[in-house]
């Protein structure tokens, strides 16, 4: 048990718990070397006994140590004190996408598009990289006042993959996310966490998950089995662009999907532009794999299925004693549904009969030698190429395939090859009117410097993330380390002058009311000077000072008191 106060490896003082999960409970740390707050996440004693879990926990947190984003959580240390393993990370002050959702119900289209533009833009590190998620959901996702996405778990949810099936919370929380192929007992691939962004994508913009299920056998055997929802049966005015998105990422087979999130984040970049506006519907086979067309014993099957959900229902029943006698017959149970699983859908390869041989390394060769190459070894070359800036690799050689070099495929299938465009950098795009932590995530992704630099605009209402201008213009090439300065509102609304004469009272409290001023009127019925009943004779806040929300304004008014005529006669007047 961590207590306030506790110095894990005599540098990071515990201040306070802030949350607990099934791998793991975070705290609130302070670091007395670097002087910052971080959030540390302990491993569970039951975890931290498991040697093999361990060690694959630390190698992948290392792993994921390397990766640097700013749509990427940071970590910052991987250790262990007194038998306690941790990870030292970027503390954020947000919420989870996740409790977002709670809130709202569901987010706008706009929103969901700027939320997975950075979430994929952060993810194409680490598919560079060839590090796989795995565990990709709004709980590990957070979202900052700012609107900036940052993704996290990624060193927990790695190594989480192969003992995931013994935590009964982990199945359930991650299962609503669970691409076929991991439900299916197969190992994960990048496509594997384009599949969980695709469910996130829907979630996101109906509110609702579209997989449901008594328990996470019935909900995994549905990501198996049945088609998406529609999401435009649900939401008319979602383009049909925006649902293909969906549809492409959560494909059964992940060959249809996107390759990569790099792949993912450039689609999404267009779908809302006007050339998008008539996309025809995307149309995948239906079953997508060529063993799931052909004729079964539904009985056989319908057994298997009803012998799954009688196991897991007597499982769940014993769950509630939680002691570590169950959890062995837990993992039990879950292994023996994997290996029925796989027995129901047989692996593609074994069908086909077809040997999978590993896709050489054609980087910094010519095209046409990689093109060779490739093809001797009995694989199709993707009609279109990609380019890639590379400090390393000359211009117009290959950087690299995708599928990337020493991956398993089968002959026939499809390499799509990465042009270099020379040293690392970035042709501008025109950012204007953009958000800008999108516009940032993509610029640092490239090692290029942003400034933001605020610009007064006396425009409320305009949003502080919108980019106004950018320094250097639309195609004009930034390289790796160069600045580049994005402008940004500085909304600066200013108190008028209300004793011009100009503003009724009526006018003074509508303008309080679109500010958030806390407004007051005094009436006085003496003052210096030739004024008439119901003139502003004077405002608290002087004009031409900024305007701030919950400030307090006193405006003043002349009103003349009624004097009564007098009868000459009478000796008082009242």
């Amino acid at each position: 048990m961590i207590m306030k106060g506790q110095k894990i490896n005599d540098r990071y003082q515990i201040i306070k718990s802030i949350g607990e999960g099934g791998m793991a409970n975070v705290y609130l740390a302070y670091d007395t070397i670097l002087d910052r707050n971080v959030a540390v996440k302990v491993l569970r004693g039951d975890l931290a006994t498991d040697e093999k879990f361990v060690r694959r926990f630390q190698r992948e947190a290392l792993s994921a140590s390397s990766l640097s984003h700013p749509n990427i959580v940071e970590v910052y240390d991987v250790g262990e004190d007194n038998g306690q393993y941790y990870i030292v990370m970027e503390y954020i002050e947000g919420c989870q996408l996740k409790q977002l959702l709670k809130k709202r119900g569901r987010l706008t289209l706009s929103e969901v598009i700027d939320i997975m533009l950075q979430i994929t833009d952060g993810l194409s590190v680490a598919h560079d990289a060839y590090i796989i998620h795995r565990d990709i959901k709004p709980q590990n996702i957070m979202i900052l006042d700012s609107g900036l996405v940052k993704i996290t778990d990624f060193g927990i949810a790695m190594a989480m993959n192969s003992t995931q099936l013994t935590q009964t919370n982990s199945v359930m929380g991650s299962v609503h996310y669970l691409p076929p192929e991991q439900a299916n007992g197969k190992g994960s691939t990048l496509q594997s966490d384009i599949y969980s962004m695709g469910i996130l994508m829907y979630e996101l913009l109906t509110g609702e998950l579209p997989y449901k299920g008594d328990n996470a056998v019935e909900i995994a055997l549905k990501h198996l089995k049945e088609k998406i929802p529609s999401v435009r049966e649900k939401l008319p005015e979602i383009p049909q662009s925006v649902e293909n998105i969906i549809i492409k990422a959560t494909a059964k087979n992940p060959k249809n999907r996107y390759a990569d999130a790099r792949s993912m984040n450039e689609d999404l970049r267009t779908c809302l532009d006007d050339s998008r506006a008539n996309e025809p519907k995307i149309v995948l086979p239906y079953p997508e794999f060529d063993e799931d067309r052909k004729p079964k014993s539904s009985t056989k099957s319908q057994s298997k299925n009803d012998a799954i959900v009688k196991e897991i229902k007597t499982e769940e029943v014993e769950n509630t004693k939680r002691d570590n006698k169950v959890l062995i017959t837990l993992f039990a149970v879950f292994t023996g549904i994997v290996i029925v699983i796989t027995s129901i859908i047989v692996l593609l390869p074994i069908i086909t009969n077809q040997k999978e041989i590993k896709v050489p390394d054609v980087s910094g060769l010519d095209i046409s030698d990689a093109i060779n190459t490739l093809q001797n070894e009995g694989f199709k070359i993707a009609d279109q190429q990609k380019e890639q800036a590379s400090d390393e690799v000359p211009e117009g050689k290959v950087v690299k395939t995708n599928p990337v070099a020493g991956v398993k495929k089968t002959k026939g299938s499809e390499i799509t090859l990465y042009i270099s465009t020379g040293n690392e950098g970035f042709t501008m795009e025109d950012f204007t009117g953009k958000n800008y932590y999108t516009v940032y995530g993509t610029l640092t992704a490239y090692g290029i410097l942003v400034i933001p630099e605020k610009r007064d605009v006396s425009d409320a209402k305009v949003d502080a993330s919108t980019i106004l201008d950018q320094s250097v213009k639309a195609g004009e090439k930034v390289s790796k380390g160069d600045t580049v300065i994005l402008y940004i509102p500085n909304v600066t609304t200013k108190y008028p002058n209300f004793t011009s004469g100009d503003y009724t009272k009526e006018q003074i409290e509508q303008f309080c009311t679109q500010y958030s001023i806390n407004c007051k009127f005094k009436e006085v019925s003496e003052a210096s000077g030739n004024y008439k009943s119901g003139d502003i004779i004077a405002q608290s806040r002087p004009s031409g000072t900024q305007v701030t929300s919950g400030a307090s304004l006193t405006i003043t008014i002349y009103v003349k008191e009624d004097v009564a005529e007098c009868n000459p006669n009478e000796e008082v007047c009242e």
